[in-house]
């Protein structure tokens, strides 16, 4: 949702504009319904300011970020917003985690940029090998990521530890591509490395946050501004979102290879089940 990339963002803000993020997010139905001046004056700021803020988002300005913020609260399922707590029973567990990850999905599916998957697409189609750079949670969704890419027949490999990937990154080169996957966009070590790879002239895919510092070594930024950071029990839901855009990027590239190419997947996949039947069968 947007209240989750407000708060992703938030410790990006000016001061000013932080006071605007926490009027917005204490009450955003209420903030959809006032005007600029009245939120102005409810976060103790300038109208410039608020203007400041949806800017530093990642909105043209006011009146695109209340047309966000509407679409954003209208598709919305209850319980997406209630904080876990210790005494929910699993019904409640289910409805919140469950209309949240939904929440999530929607949000992406509205707000995914089209032009910049296809921008990413391009940029994967001519690479000579991809890699995955990502840490912690990240970490996995490269790892998922690598998974899934090593069969488009490009030499593929998914790094989480920082001091490998440095070492990768610096031996990159023109025609290589690397896909930094961050949640926060801040990190020291992956933004090293990135750099790193950026300088040899490789390619860089970043699917994080927007206004980040990752986000500015980009050659191609696919946003994904939908992380909850509200409590340590809250689901991650922005990884789910994540691999969904990887998801599409895998089957974007195997449709984009060609009929030959996905003829060599069905046959890999074939392959497997094979294996799989013969494994079983030997512990029957």
């Amino acid at each position: 949702m947007l209240l989750d990339a407000i708060r992703t963002q938030i410790d990006l803000l000016s001061k000013s504009e932080k006071k605007v993020a926490l009027t917005i997010l204490d009450n955003p139905q209420l903030a959809l319904s006032e005007n600029i001046t009245a939120l102005a004056k409810n976060a103790q700021v300038s109208e410039p300011t608020v203007v400041r803020f949806c800017r530093a988002i990642g909105y043209e300005g006011w009146h695109d970020f209340k047309l966000k913020l509407a679409q954003s609260l209208a598709v919305a399922l209850p319980g997406a917003n209630e904080m876990l707590a210790q005494d929910d029973i699993a019904a409640d567990l289910v409805n919140k985690i469950c209309s949240r990850s939904i929440n999530t999905l929607l949000d992406l599916r509205n707000h995914l940029s089209p032009d910049a998957i296809q921008r990413a697409l391009d940029v994967l189609l001519k690479a000579n090998k991809i890699e995955f750079y990502g840490q912690g949670t990240s970490g996995i969704v490269a790892a998922d990521a690598q998974h899934k890419f090593f069969r488009s027949g490009v030499p593929t490999v998914a790094y989480s530890d920082p001091h490998i990937h440095s070492i990768a990154a610096s031996l990159l080169q023109p025609g290589d591509a690397v896909v930094a996957i961050s949640q926060r966009g801040g990190n020291a070590a992956l933004l090293r490395s990135v750099q790193l790879a950026k300088k040899g002239g490789a390619d860089i895919i970043v699917l994080g946050p927007s206004g980040t510092p990752l986000a500015e070594l980009a050659t191609v930024l696919v946003p994904i501004d939908l992380s909850f950071n509200t409590d340590p029990y809250t689901p991650i839901s922005a990884r789910l979102a994540h691999l969904v855009v990887i998801d599409i990027l895998a089957v974007g590239l195997a449709l984009k290879r060609g009929p030959e190419f996905r003829k060599k997947m069905q046959n890999a996949q074939k392959a497997l089940q094979q294996f799989d039947m013969q494994f079983d069968s030997f512990f029957r």
